[in-house]
């Protein structure tokens, strides 16, 4: 009989169908009888794939010479729904062995004979696996676009039951790299991969490369070419859970022959490296070409089987078409691809799939589903294999000095190994290492950078050791970001942080020994000073001026004294504000009205600024005001007199060069404008920029908190400008990864990461700044007022002594020197001696001193001699001569047999005295006591 075999692209030579299609013929030839039936012939067309055009015009050539019937293609869905269509016109039976045609077929009686196992049975045969691992969550790796249509099935089940299935398909560029990655970050455990060969091979060299080969992962393949896998290149240290479906039967005769005959034609034509199985495409068509013989042998026992050529202008159709369509859906067989039978549909059924799982020597089969009974799974099947292990290796670390995570110890150069190293991240280390049973060596990464990437694509610092695999960990402070998690792997964050802003603020004075006069301005306190000698002229002057503020000398004679006193003397004009000011008042008290309307006034004045210093002293000597000229980004951001950057290279600069947010494109602008000089290359490098110039350095929140505990001149301005986190870096597809996660999760469990982070993070040279407490005042507080009552005790000894040396100075010649007096007197205050043995100590203004002399024994005038307040003896005999001079006496003279031998205090000052208008006296009165 003669056959037409259309098979894809030339250009895809891994395929094998040729091989496939010619060893079939030559066994079939061998075999067969040909006096019954013939030699089989096989015509093959090659064609373009998806080329509607070419594959018509094909079409056309193969019925114009005569067919029985059409093999092929294996995969080309525009190709086979054209074929389809031509073979129903013409009635030519189509042997289909690509995959199920979505498309409703224009001829049902002629439907194509599919030798594939239906995208139904696939669903079922995937939901049914899943179930039996009792797998509630799921994720459909798709790699056609007609994946969802073809796994209908699979989305009825997850749609009815309340499982979860996320279904992701990857792009046009047919990278898996970006999608297996949002699958790990998924809650996720098992994979279901739809894709052909190549993809699914793609997909698994990934996904290695990422770690994901491991036993938190199982991937189920859809595609029957499972055993087209070249697991042994993919799984060098470990294996893993890759279950998938076969229909190979590998123990069919032609099947070692097969095998045998792909591999070597690969390795000479298309460099390929052995399979471990034969490919789907060759064995369906392998097995076409005996459904098709089967069925001719049958119907030529009862008729005659003969080609006719036909033409695609004709209507004319081929007049055993339809016999051999009949006998086609009866033919059962044994093939390579296990049994093979037809339902009335052209379907096949009554047939297995083997469920394979990828193990250390190859491929074995743990269980069957059968298109009728279902799944049947072996009892010993074990998913849980153990992959690698970081138990008892020894890892290479790199990192970079930064404080606080990576430090030298100050005596690091007597040490040796990893002991020259402390910080929060060699702490975290040392704690994972006990964890996991570790050991481990650290290592400075050689260019001292985090890692960006280059103009030729390749990355510095500690990103391309981990790239370069010269290191297995990279612990520091490194930044997660999209842009690194595409070449290497991270950890579990181990702190979280975002963006922040370090300014300096210079601090208002520090409290110190003068710190009370702070709550007003130098000013005020001058013009409270110019007011206070103001009040106390304007007093003296008001109180001289009205008559009421002059008084009797003596109270206690009910005015019958001559004289009167005025108590505001200049020296008590100016303590009378004092006493007012400092709230204790005095023993003088104003009698007029205007004195009183003063008095209230300035009273006044001082309560007003006596409760504002009060009320400021406080603040003032607790609070350390920060003076900022900026308040947020935003503000940075519309200035240009402060200078602001980033560390060159660093994770920072990056987020500001690629951010789309407005304000943070116009940093960048201002930045790269100048990046000469606003770019530094470490931290310490910008914060001495910071102290030392006007100059802002963004960082990482954590780091400004770190340096803002030891230097109280450093802030932080705003907020965090994003979120993200410090990771542990890893080489992309690191067996170590699962296992450091679980540690890193642990030790946050523990609250082992928080501790080590206030260990390392406190300072003592500022206040924590969420310590708003009251804290109590010390001497270097308020030590100046300790210093001016020093100092007013000091000044007033020394007036003492200088009043003491006046009062000397001026008083009549003593038989005792100067010295001996004051020594004297000092004698008399250590021994609390009464107050009245001091009468012999005179002052001015302030004790009178009066000597009478007694009537001598034969006689004579009475003589009384007083001392005046200013040191100058008057005496008298007799009547005075003057009226001055009598009214003199009178101030000065005690009476005589009066009993009050204490002189008033209103007495006592001369000055204030003035004569009191007297009626005219016919003559001058004695000395008595009622006219004094």
């Amino acid at each position: 009989p003669q056959n037409a075999a259309v098979l894809d692209d030339p250009m895809e030579c891994s395929r094998g169908e040729r091989l496939a299609i010619t060893l079939a013929k030559e066994g079939i030839n061998r075999v067969s009888n040909l006096s019954v039936m013939g030699k089989v012939e096989v015509d093959i067309f090659e064609l373009l794939r998806d080329s509607e055009y070419e594959t018509g015009d094909t079409m056309c050539q193969i019925i114009s010479k005569g067919v029985l019937a059409v093999l092929g293609p294996s995969a080309s869905p525009a190709s086979d729904t054209i074929i389809s269509n031509i073979c129903g016109e013409k009635e030519v039976p189509y042997v289909r062995v690509a995959p199920e045609d979505l498309l409703r077929a224009r001829f049902p009686r002629f439907s194509p004979l599919d030798l594939r196992p239906t995208n139904a049975h696939v669903s079922l045969a995937v939901v049914d696996l899943l179930s039996f691992f009792n797998s509630t969550s799921a994720c459909l790796l798709c790699a056609r676009a007609d994946c969802l249509m073809n796994l209908e099935q699979l989305l009825r089940q997850f749609l009815i039951s309340k499982e979860t299935l996320t279904v992701r398909v990857l792009d046009d560029s047919q990278d898996p790299m970006p999608v297996l990655k949002e699958i790990r970050n998924d809650q996720t455990d098992t994979i279901i991969v739809d894709a052909n060969a190549t993809v699914s091979h793609l997909i698994l060299e990934r996904a290695s490369e990422l770690g994901m080969l491991s036993i938190y992962y199982t991937y189920i393949f859809t595609t029957m070419e499972f055993s087209l896998l070249q697991l042994d290149d993919i799984l060098v240290k470990r294996w893993v859970n890759i279950l998938g479906f076969s229909v190979l039967n590998h123990s069919h005769p032609y099947f070692p022959d097969l095998l045998l005959s792909l591999n070597r034609s690969w390795q000479e034509n298309c460099d390929h490296a052995p399979f471990t199985g034969v490919p789907l495409s060759p064995a369906l068509l392998f097995d076409a070409m005996h459904v098709v013989v089967s069925a001719v042998r049958e119907l030529n026992r009862s008729q005659s089987v003969g080609t006719t050529q036909l033409t695609c202008q004709s209507p004319k159709i081929w007049e055993h078409g339809t016999s051999l369509m009949n006998y086609l859906r009866m033919v059962e067989l044994e093939g390579l691809t296990g049994h093979i039978e037809f339902n009335s549909k052209g379907h096949r059924f009554n047939y297995s799939l083997r469920v394979v799982q990828s193990s250390s020597e190859g491929l074995r089969q743990v269980g069957e589903w059968h298109s009728e009974h279902g799944l049947s799974m072996e009892s010993d099947i074990n998913l849980l294999i153990m992959g690698g292990t970081i138990f008892n290796t020894t890892l290479t670390i790199t990192t970079i000095l930064e404080n606080p995570y990576v430090m030298l110890r100050s005596e690091h150069q007597a040490l040796e190994g990893n002991e020259r190293y402390e910080g929060f991240c060699v702490d975290m280390l040392r704690e994972l290492a006990e964890l996991l049973h570790f050991s481990y060596r650290l290592r400075l990464v050689a260019d001292g950078v985090y890692g960006v990437p280059s103009a030729n694509g390749t990355w510095t610092g500690m990103v391309g050791e981990l790239i370069s695999r010269k290191a297995d960990l990279a612990v520091a402070g490194l930044t997660i970001t999209s842009e690194r998690e595409k070449v290497i792997d991270f950890s579990k964050p181990f702190m979280t942080l975002g963006i922040s802003i370090m300014y300096t603020a210079h601090m208002t004075r520090r409290p110190g020994y003068w710190s009370f006069l702070d709550p007003f301005s130098p000013g005020v306190w001058l013009f409270m000073l110019l007011a206070y000698l103001i009040v106390s002229c304007v007093l003296f002057l008001v109180a001289r001026l009205t008559p009421y503020e002059w008084c009797s000398t003596e109270p206690c004679l009910r005015g019958r004294c001559k004289l009167v006193l005025n108590q505001y003397t200049l020296a008590n004009s100016l303590w009378f504000p004092v006493g007012g000011f400092m709230q204790q008042g005095s023993a003088i008290t104003p009698h007029a009205l205007s004195t009183r309307c003063l008095s209230a006034v300035w009273w006044f004045f001082t309560l007003i600024i006596v409760s504002s210093y009060t009320a400021n002293l406080a603040a003032f000597l607790t609070v350390h005001r920060m003076e900022v000229p900026i308040e947020s980004v935003e503000d940075l951001a519309d200035q240009t007199t402060i200078e602001y950057g980033t560390m060159q290279g660093g994770s920072t600069m990056t987020f500001f060069q690629n951010s789309q947010y407005q304000t943070y494109q116009r940093m960048w602008n201002f930045m790269h404008a100048k990046q000469t000089s606003v770019f530094v290359k470490s931290t310490e490098e910008g914060i001495d920029r910071v102290l030392k110039s006007n100059y802002a350095y963004l960082l990482e929140s954590t780091m400004n908190e770190y340096y803002r505990q030891r230097n109280c001149n450093l802030t932080q301005i705003g907020g965090v400008l994003d979120t993200k986190g410090y990771g542990i870096g890893m080489p992309l597809g690191s067996v170590y990864r699962d296992e450091i996660d679980l540690a890193v999760l642990k030790l946050q469990e523990d609250n082992r990461l928080e501790i080590l982070k206030r260990k390392w993070w406190r300072g003592d040279k500022c206040s924590k700044e969420d310590d708003r407490r009251a804290q109590g005042l010390g001497m270097e507080n308020i030590g100046g007022v300790f210093i001016v009552l020093l100092s007013g005790l000091l000044l007033a000894v020394f007036m003492a002594g200088l009043e003491f040396f006046w009062v000397q100075q001026h008083s009549p010649r003593s038989e005792l020197s100067m010295c001996t007096e004051m020594l004297r007197a000092l004698h008399g205050i250590l021994l609390c001696e009464d107050s009245m043995a001091l009468h012999g100590l005179r002052g001015p203004g302030i004790l009178l001193q009066t000597h009478t002399s007694l009537p001598e024994e034969h006689g004579g005038t009475k003589t009384a001699t007083c001392t005046l307040s200013n040191g100058m003896d008057n005496s008298s005999s007799g009547p005075m001569e003057s009226q001055s001079h009598r009214l003199a006496q009178e101030a000065i003279l005690g009476p005589r047999g009066c009993t009050h031998v204490r002189i008033c205090p209103e007495c006592r000052g001369y000055k204030g005295l003035r004569v009191q208008t007297l009626l005219p006296r016919k003559h001058s009165p004695d000395l008595r006591e009622e006219n004094v």
